[in-house]
Parts: structure tokens; C-alpha cells; sequence
């Protein structure tokens, strides 16, 4: 992986790792095992093939981050 992709991953796993324990029921090391398609595969809709929006902004991920320290 590219320090770019390593970096970037860095910033945005935090979200993608709550998100797959809330809808995926996923523990943390179930989420560490899983490669980033098998992610993307158990997220998608099974109809259309899709993850719905488009994927979230820095600023987005800032804020679902800070709504959700706030609890």
C-alpha cells in the first residue's frame, strides 16, 4: 500500500470501524481481519450493488466523529 493510502486510511478507519460494530454487529477483531472489499461487499445494498451515497467528506467524518464522542 502507498504512504498515501496508508495515510489516508489512518485518518477515516475510526468511522468505518463503528460503522461495520453498529450495522454489522462486527467485534473489532472481526473488522481487523477483513480485507477493505469484504467491507465494501457486506456494506453494499445486495439490490442494487451499491453503497448508496457517495463516500463521506473529511469534514462529515470530522463531524459523525465528534457528534459521536459527544454521545
Amino acid at each position: 500500500m502507498s504512504e498515501d493510502r496508508e495515510a489516508a486510511f489512518a485518518d477515516c478507519w475510526p468511522p468505518w470501524c463503528s460503522l461495520a460494530s453498529r450495522l454489522l454487529n462486527w467485534r473489532p477483531a472481526e473488522f481487523w481481519s477483513a480485507t477493505p472489499a469484504e467491507l465494501i461487499a457486506a456494506l453494499r445494498d445486495p439490490e442494487t450493488h451499491s453503497l448508496g451515497a457517495a463516500a463521506p467528506s473529511r469534514d462529515l467524518i470530522s463531524q459523525l466523529m465528534e457528534r459521536d464522542q459527544n454521545g
